[in-house]
């Protein structure tokens, strides 16, 4: 397993805030954040497979389009690569408790692409289930609606 790495100021243009990222497993990054969205792409799906840990092991075109990384940066690191620090820690904690018990999991996700700027998708997470065992998990995205992303700000901004 490759280790995480902290974002690298010469991939960002313009502007941007250093913040320290306390991840689900214990870990900490240091991202690099600005205040640009980038529009979810019409008409697209951005499809991402993981191991049970939540390494990546597949993704498609659109996510590596979206995210900003090449494939080669992105397999075999932690879905929390693309952790936005706007995202409340308790919403990846339902979202893992949920996946891990077998359970389908949805909702909205604001990610931080490898510029430094975000994204927001409508995500559904499928446990990957073989012989009774969760082996890993499918995640798809689709394009959110303007009115439930404002939702999400809302509710993520009451949430830790």
């Amino acid at each position: 397993m490759r280790t995480m790495q902290d974002m690298n100021p010469a991939d960002i243009p313009g502007e941007y805030r250093e913040v320290l990222l306390n991840l689900y497993d214990g870990t900490r990054r240091t991202v690099l954040v600005t205040d640009v969205e980038t529009p979810y792409p019409e008409g697209k799906l951005i499809v991402s497979r993981t191991d049970p840990e939540g390494r990546i092991t597949h993704c498609n075109r659109s996510f590596v389009d979206m995210s900003g990384y090449d494939e080669s940066e992105i397999i075999g690191q932690p879905h929390a690569l693309l952790r936005h620090p706007d995202m409340p820690a308790a919403a990846f904690q339902d979202l893992w408790e949920t996946a891990r018990e077998g359970r389908k999991w949805h909702g909205y996700v604001k990610n931080l692409r490898k510029d430094g700027g975000y994204y927001w998708v409508y995500a559904t997470v499928i446990p990957n289930v073989r012989n009774g065992k969760v082996v890993g998990y499918t995640s798809v995205r689709r394009k959110p609606s303007k009115k439930k992303i404002a939702e999400a700000i809302s509710t993520y901004a009451g949430m830790s």
